[in-house]
């Protein structure tokens, strides 16, 4: 990957997020998959999928989190924390956090010096919210594909999006077609 322009990061685009069977399935998932499958093409090498995963055992407040849970409490490399099969075996790196927010060392390290990330993936108004803030905070510019997004409902959705708005210039809500647009 080189810094030829802007990274495409995928939040969570987990089973766990896409099984409608799921305790934590995301509405609209199906249709940010399908924004996300249009953008992957455009960046090729220039994508990051993340995912969250439980941690071995939970401290502080994550201890009653998956009290909440417990059906999430199990390895990370259990099924229910693969990339929904669209996004399996890409060839493009994988970040795996115990965390909401994939900002850190090893999304940094990803990027592999990019300073300009595109974010999509689920859930808007949690793991995509909270990486947005912290990318952010850490001198990146985001721009938020608020199609390639869904939430936990459309109002939790929108809020998020809003909430995020408010941090501009550091953070920009757009969508794919303007992202894709912008690459050619």
């Amino acid at each position: 990957m080189t810094d030829a322009g802007p990274t495409l990061v995928v939040i969570d685009m987990q089973q766990v997020f896409g099984a409608p069977s799921s305790p934590w399935f995301t509405p609209r998932f199906a249709e940010a998959e399908a924004a996300i499958a249009g953008m992957v093409p455009a960046f090729g090498e220039r994508v990051v999928f993340t995912r969250f995963v439980a941690p071995e055992r939970p401290e502080g407040a994550w201890v009653p989190y998956y009290e909440q849970w417990p059906f999430a409490l199990v390895p990370e490399d259990d099924p229910i924390y693969d990339l929904v099969l669209a996004f399996r075996d890409t060839g493009h790196a994988v970040v795996s956090e115990p965390t909401f927010g994939k900002w850190g060392p090893d999304l940094r390290a990803a990027l592999l010096g990019s300073q300009d990330v595109v974010l999509a993936g689920v859930s808007t108004d949690c793991c995509v919210l909270s990486t947005a803030l912290g990318a952010a905070d850490a001198g990146v510019r985001i721009r938020v594909a608020a199609d390639a997004c869904a939430g936990l409902s459309d109002a939790d959705h929108q809020r998020a999006l809003d909430a995020m708005a408010l941090y501009a210039p550091l953070i920009e809500i757009t969508d794919s077609a303007s992202i894709q647009d912008a690459l050619r």
